[in-house]
């Protein structure tokens, strides 16, 4: 995985979504990783003038490494941007960073594949603050976000939806499934089966896992390998494949699941196009649990890159 000195990576980070300050510790660490292992690396930090993207990518890079989360950098726009520069880039491309942004989307993919998911629906703003959508306890999450941003569980007994959380007028709303919080990272080079790497136990302190409990160090347990049957761990590993393939993604991605260990029940959430990179993350803990070092996942992830 040694990466020859002389080719120049350009790291995209920032962006303007809510994920914002995520993308910066995502690309800063993500550079140094990339300088670690030889590349002639800079950085771009993402604002919506996209003339100074331009700009910023004048001389060409080699290949630009997306360390962009949520809208643009996430959903397909960015992706579209570099092919019509004919960069390539790391991760996923339009069709499936659109589909995995896409919740509700994503969704009728993994039902058609045969995967577990919660009993859901899209509902306005206006359903869901006229009363319950379904019967409690549920969990709203807007339909195009990641990082836990904007996600609400409504218990029963406990207040209704909070309106100021309420910022799309298209969210997914389903049922909660109670138990454990399951991720797996997978890899992905354009032409070779998914490579799932292992399953992660997330064990927030408190509350759930959130946005909170995602980025700040010790608010999270993490136990990988997951301490779960080895029926549930080889179950999740192959859906985390299975999903990374239907939706047609390349480099990584991280699959995230519910398992329910009263009824037996694994479900998928998601799954992540740009997961992030920070050293809190799980990407990169899983891929030092495989023997992969931070620099050598980077170096692969640009040695893959490619445009659709």
């Amino acid at each position: 995985m040694n990466a020859p000195a002389r080719k120049r990576v350009a790291v995209l980070m920032g962006g303007t979504s809510a994920e914002r300050e995520v993308s910066l510790e995502s690309g800063r660490q993500c550079a140094e990783a990339l300088r670690e292992a030889g590349y002639d690396t800079f950085e771009i930090d993402v604002t919506a003038d996209i003339r100074a993207l331009l700009d910023a990518l004048d001389p060409r890079p080699d290949v630009v490494f997306n360390a962009l989360h949520g809208n643009f950098g996430e959903d397909g726009n960015i992706q579209g941007l570099l092919n019509l520069l004919d960069l390539p880039y790391t991760h996923s491309g339009v069709l499936s960073s659109a589909l995995a942004m896409d919740k509700a989307a994503a969704r009728a993919v993994f039902a058609t594949e045969g995967l577990g998911i919660a009993r859901g629906m899209l509902a306005s703003r206006e359903e869901i603050l006229a009363g319950d959508v379904m019967p409690r306890p549920y969990v709203i999450k807007p339909n195009s976000e990641g990082s836990s941003v904007g996600v609400q569980i409504i218990e029963a007994g406990a207040n209704g939806p909070d309106p100021d959380a309420l910022e799309t007028d298209s969210m997914l709303v389903e049922e909660f499934i109670p138990g454990r919080e399951l991720t797996v990272a997978v890899m992905g080079a354009p032409g070779e089966d998914p490579r799932p790497l292992a399953v992660t136990e997330l064990r927030p302190t408190k509350g759930f896992y959130d946005y909170e409990a995602k980025y700040t160090d010790g608010v999270t347990e993490h136990l990988v390998p997951a301490p779960v049957s080895e029926g549930v761990y080889d179950q999740a590993m192959a859906w985390a494949a299975k999903a990374h393939k239907a939706l047609y993604c390349r480099g990584i991605t991280r699959a995230d699941f519910r398992y329910d260990d009263d009824r037996d029940a694994l479900v998928i959430l998601e799954v992540n196009t740009q997961p992030g990179m920070t050293r809190l993350s799980l990407v990169p803990e899983q891929a030092t649990h495989c023997g992969i070092t931070f620099p050598e996942l980077v170096s692969w992830m640009v040695e893959t890159a490619q445009c659709d």
